[in-house]
């Protein structure tokens, strides 16, 4: 198991990550925007579920296998940059007062986990951040790491669904101009994917 005390290190640092804006908290603010606050904090159980799988192949050793094979990078990239601009699309061309009765939380956790998948820089941050905090000889790694992964997603879970819960409101008083509140959307869309997009291997 991991030791306390290095728990006790990794929270905070955990915590300033997950207070730093990022795609993730952007998709979920968009998510409680456009769908309302359910959808929000189903995206957010989404990213978190995507976030324990890289955390899992990086204890496993194959996070460091598609960090160091620049085709895998790519393929994982394209396939979240064309995935975005078709959420970007259908958000467009939906009902502009559609809100969280057209949307069942389970396609917002779907989208969440996919986009948290399809974004290759999460599991290189993974790959950083993570194995500082890993002691070889205080138990199996792979376990070391999903404890301390678990401990960042439940944090971000917090945050990032506390942020699409606000934006839910925000979004309530933009339906009405529903042209508005659609460019907004489907904007935030198209900008993370261009975002991955632009993405360099670092």
């Amino acid at each position: 198991m991991v030791d306390p005390l290095t728990i006790l290190a990794f929270v905070p640092a955990a915590l300033a990550l997950n207070l730093t804006p990022g795609a993730d908290m952007m998709f979920c603010l968009g998510q409680g925007m456009r769908f309302g606050p359910k959808a929000a904090i189903a995206a957010s159980a989404g990213i978190s579920l995507g976030g324990m799988v890289h955390v899992t192949l990086a204890g496993l050793g194959l996070g460091a296998v598609v960090s160091a094979l620049p085709w895998a990078f790519d393929v994982i990239r394209w396939i979240g940059v064309t995935y975005l601009l078709w959420l970007a699309v259908q958000t467009w061309r939906s009902d502009a007062t559609a809100q969280t009765a057209k949307v069942a939380p389970k396609s917002a956790f779907r989208s969440g986990l996919i986009v948290n998948l399809t974004n290759p820089k999460v599991i290189l941050f993974v790959l950083a951040f993570v194995p500082q905090f890993v002691v070889p000889e205080a138990g199996p790694v792979l376990i070391q790491f999903m404890v301390l992964g678990l401990v960042l997603s439940l944090g971000g879970f917090s945050i990032n669904a506390l942020v699409g819960v606000f934006a839910s409101g925000l979004g309530r008083r933009l339906t009405r101009g529903g042209r508005a509140l659609r460019w907004i959307s489907s904007g935030i869309f198209v900008a993370l994917a261009a975002r991955l997009a632009v993405l360099e291997r670092t």
